[in-house]
């Protein structure tokens, strides 16, 4: 459904603002209180803002863990799979969180990626055929001060690749 509505707004949007509202939108997105604030013209930064809220204070006050990790899971695949376009399969494969103190006011939470670093992406899915590649970001207050790091392991391959590897998959357990 969402690659659907892309195709279609791509025709009266640019890819940055698909980019933002579609996530301020999405009701999936919504229910974890963050809000996509920046976006650049190549979606290469996005930057989310987690402000303290009735939906998601917990028992102590501060800004639920829960909320935290659903605000900041879905950003990189979703930036990785427009960056690179069609061609590729993208994967969140590994996801945790490190809690470093309590948030009690609007967090941010910046995601970046190189130009060089799309390149090397490409060149090593060219050679290789799929990666995993590792991004920590961390989600701060308005001082910078750091509320929780992140790691996040995204499984990067060819279309083609990805197709013929889950074939043999499927030819092997029809064999067992």
């Amino acid at each position: 459904m969402y690659r659907i509505l892309t195709k279609i707004l791509k025709r009266f949007l640019s890819d940055k603002q698909i980019y933002k509202y579609g996530f301020n939108l999405s009701p999936m997105y919504r229910r974890s209180t963050g809000k996509v604030i920046e976006v650049s013209d190549n979606l290469h930064y996005v930057k989310i803002k987690i402000p303290l809220s009735f939906k998601n204070r917990n028992f102590v006050g501060s800004i639920f863990g829960g909320s935290l990790f659903s605000a900041t899971d879905p950003i990189y695949m979703i930036q990785l799979m427009n960056i690179l376009g069609e061609d590729y399969i993208v994967w969140d494969k590994a996801a945790s969180i490190k809690y470093k103190r309590p948030g009690k006011d609007t967090l941010y939470c910046e995601f970046e990626f190189s130009t060089d670093e799309i390149n090397a992406i490409k060149k090593n899915i060219s050679s290789k055929g799929e990666i995993d590649i590792v991004k920590t970001p961390t989600i701060v207050d308005k001082e910078d001060n750091t509320i929780a790091e992140l790691s996040k392991t995204i499984y990067i391959a060819n279309k083609a690749f990805y197709k013929e590897k889950r074939k043999q998959k499927e030819s092997y357990k029809s064999s067992l």
